[in-house]
């Protein structure tokens, strides 16, 4: 089996992480991961990229934690991807299957519409992942549910409480909505959690096709 996690946050991007790029991919191939998603918040999340900058250079700094962990990786044999997590109002979505020069080609998905996220992400070929979609803090105003905007649904997320992520579950089987895990790192020590998969992963695709078409893997819980 192949572990990869799905949803990790360096503190190049995420204002609300301390650990590096590097230290990221570092202390993940010592828990025997195949590799990881990097997926920092983006900017309407909680980034630290600045927002007057112009848009290329601030998907230059956004891109700096996964670049930073794919060089490290690539000497220490992980495989690093590339993703990201955007927010509206709280609620939470990953993005994968997309890279940053198409980030740079479309400055006005920064103003995009879930309903306009999950199409032209989908059009493009990604995929959206609702991330933790119970979770229930006071910077959250209210829990929305976007079962036709979003291919599958994060129904195991370490940061959650049980409960928050048996709601997960029973919205995803409702609504018969492909599951995953990950562990939302954003710091030392590392959370264990992601999923096990019996074919390496060649590229961000590989999973877009995996959670799309439903096929087998374990989940990391």
């Amino acid at each position: 089996m192949y572990k990869y996690e799905t949803h990790l946050h360096t503190n190049a991007a995420s204002a609300c992480a301390s650990i590096s790029g590097s230290e990221t991919a570092i202390e993940f191939k010592k828990l025997g991961y195949t590799g990881i998603f990097v997926t920092d918040h983006f900017f309407r999340g909680n980034s630290n990229i600045p927002h007057n900058f112009p848009w290329i250079n601030r998907i230059n700094m956004f891109s700096r934690g996964y670049e930073e962990a794919k060089k490290t990786g690539d000497k220490i044999g992980l495989q690093v991807f590339f993703g990201w997590e955007e927010t509206y109002d709280g609620q939470d979505f990953l993005i994968y299957g997309l890279d940053k020069q198409w980030m740079i080609e479309h400055p006005e998905m920064e103003y995009w519409t879930i309903k306009e996220q999950f199409q032209a992400v989908n059009d493009a070929g990604g995929m959206v992942i609702h991330a933790h979609p119970f979770r229930d803090r006071p910077y959250i105003p209210e829990i929305r549910l976007f079962p036709n905007y979003v291919n599958g649904v994060e129904i195991f997320n370490a940061k959650n409480n049980q409960d928050e992520n048996d709601q997960a579950y029973m919205y995803a089987k409702k609504y018969n909505l492909p599951m995953t895990a990950g562990a939302d790192n954003h710091h030392i020590p590392i959370v264990n959690s992601g999923i096990d998969v019996m074919k390496k992963f060649n590229s961000e695709k590989d999973y877009v096709n995996l959670i799309k078409n439903n096929l087998p893997k374990d989940l990391i819980i």
